[in-house]
């Protein structure tokens, strides 16, 4: 149809027909039909047209009234402040301590006065205890970070020596410093495990072995490249490198080889395993180990201990010791020392008087106070408990603690007293008695040399050299022969002779 076809014009006679022109001329209210009189399919009535382009819009530039809750208030001109119901006036909330104004529009609110709270003062100890830490010939550094194989950059290795004192109380005291050591093991540069898995497998491939290969390998890589040796061999090879070393090797060379190529987690659970299983106990490797670990170690080998055997470790060390020595060894495998390494000289008094009350104090010995504080308390702190227990009964700790037990409890509170004091001493004196005498103890050797190369076998030596005025070098040469004389030499990091 087209647009004018059917059309009414008086239907709507305002309306001008089709293409009469613009602009149409609105329709009076009065001329405007009645919903009622719209006959049916007329459609919607004609919307008011828009005005011209350019035209003003109806309305412009009056004031819009913004509709609001009891109140229309009406929109300022652009630029003035609006005036809120209620702005200005103080607030009826009252705040904590005062009821602060509001500021004026776009003024930066003022914050009440912080009534800082102060903290007590503590009393200021006389300064007639200083101590110093004993100086060693070896860097200082914080606190180690826990973990097994933990090693020195060579830049901290240039760090010049700083010197250590213990602070006056435990409210001031800073976290001391902790010496870390120097270890003969370090990563090799430009690490790639497929070209030393691939040395390895050349040097055990075809007829004969090739044990220099081997050495210069495995005994020259810390655990944690050992460990991508280890997964990078059986890649490559689709062979267990544990299987080809035993195959290929034998004796306490062989030893010295498996021994690294466990995660230190790993081997610490079977050497305890070893000295717990069986008749008898080997308690020179359980005191080795759960007197020198730190908590985090310990967690982690109780851990493994009991993925490892289906028992946990101390159940096991509890049913193969007795007495103080299941006592003490149940306390070291929590693994919950305090490591904060902090001192507090009045707490350490406090501790050398319980100790002479408890050893030469009194008549008998109160063993479980020996055993509470050398298992609690951070080994700063005992090197300082030692100092003033010295102080108060004349005679250095251990002595005493030689007076008052025997066997294997005497040991262990000695070996936790000598960590405490020179650890790289307490290690040095654990090799000579490995080699002293008749025979050699290969397996607590082996052991030693293997754990402490990553840790600090340089300081040692040296503490070793100082000790019994021999090298440690010249013990191995004289106990151990052949490969295996060979491959401690590499974990100690001295030439062949």
């Amino acid at each position: 149809m087209y647009p004018n076809q059917g059309y009414n014009p008086g239907q709507y006679p305002n309306n001008p027909p089709f293409g009469s022109g613009y602009p149409p001329q609105m329709p009076q209210p009065s001329q405007m039909p009645q919903p009622s009189q719209m006959p049916f399919g007329a459609g919607y009535p004609t919307m008011p047209q828009q005005p011209a382009y350019g035209m003003p819009q109806p309305g412009y530039g009056q004031q819009p009234s913004m509709p609001n809750y009891g109140q229309a208030p009406q929109m300022p001109v652009y630029g003035q402040i609006p005036q809120m119901p209620g702005y200005g006036q103080e607030s009826s909330q009252t705040l904590y301590g005062q009821a602060p104004q509001m500021p004026a529009y776009g003024q930066q609110p003022s914050q009440p006065p912080f009534q800082q709270a102060t903290q007590p003062s503590y009393p200021s100890v006389p300064n007639a205890y200083p101590q110093s830490v004993p100086n060693y010939s070896s860097p200082t550094a914080q606190i180690p970070t826990q973990g097994y194989g933990s090693y020195s950059s060579p830049q901290h290795q240039q760090q010049p020596i700083q010197a250590q004192q213990y602070a006056a109380s435990y409210s001031s005291s800073p976290t001391a410093q902790v010496r870390r050591g120097r270890p003969t093991v370090l990563p090799a540069p430009n690490f790639d495990p497929s070209n030393d898995a691939a040395a390895l497998r050349k040097a055990m491939k075809g007829f004969g072995t090739d044990e220099d290969g081997l050495i210069n390998i495995l005994c020259r890589r810390p655990s944690h490249q050992r460990v991508d040796i280890v997964r990078a061999y059986k890649t490559a090879y689709g062979k267990d490198l544990f299987e080809d070393i035993r195959s290929e090797t034998s004796g306490n060379f062989q030893s010295v080889l498996i021994a690294l190529l466990m995660p230190k987690a790993e081997y610490y659970c079977r050497e305890l395993y070893e000295a717990m299983v069986g008749a008898g106990t080997d308690e020179d490797a359980l005191i080795e180990v759960m007197c020198t670990m730190s908590n985090q170690e310990i967690r982690e080998i109780g851990m493994m201990y009991q993925r490892m055997f289906g028992q946990t470790l101390e159940s096991h060390l509890r049913s193969d010791t007795s007495g103080n020595m299941k006592r003490l060894m149940t306390s070291l495998s929590t693994g919950n020392r305090d490591e904060s390494m902090r001192t507090d000289v009045n707490s350490a008094r406090q501790d050398a008087e319980a100790l002479k009350r408890a050893g030469i104090g009194r008549f008998g010995t109160d063993e479980s106070e020996f055993n509470r504080i050398l298992c609690l308390r951070n080994y700063e702190q005992l090197k300082l408990v030692c100092q003033e227990y010295e102080k108060l009964t004349g005679n250095p700790l251990e002595k005493d603690i030689k007076r008052e037990f025997s066997g294997d409890i005497e040991d262990a509170l000695l070996s936790i007293i000598r960590v405490a004091n020179n650890r790289p001493e307490f290690f040095a004196r654990r090799l000579h008695k490995s080699m002293a005498g008749l025979g050699t103890t290969d397996r607590s050797l082996i052991r030693l040399c293997v754990t402490r190369s990553e840790v600090d076998m340089e300081d040692i030596k040296q503490e070793f050299q100082r000790y019994y005025g021999k090298s440690l070098k010249s013990f191995i040469k004289g106990d151990t022969s052949g490969h295996y004389k060979h491959a401690l030499y590499a974990l100690c990091a001295e030439n062949r002779s």
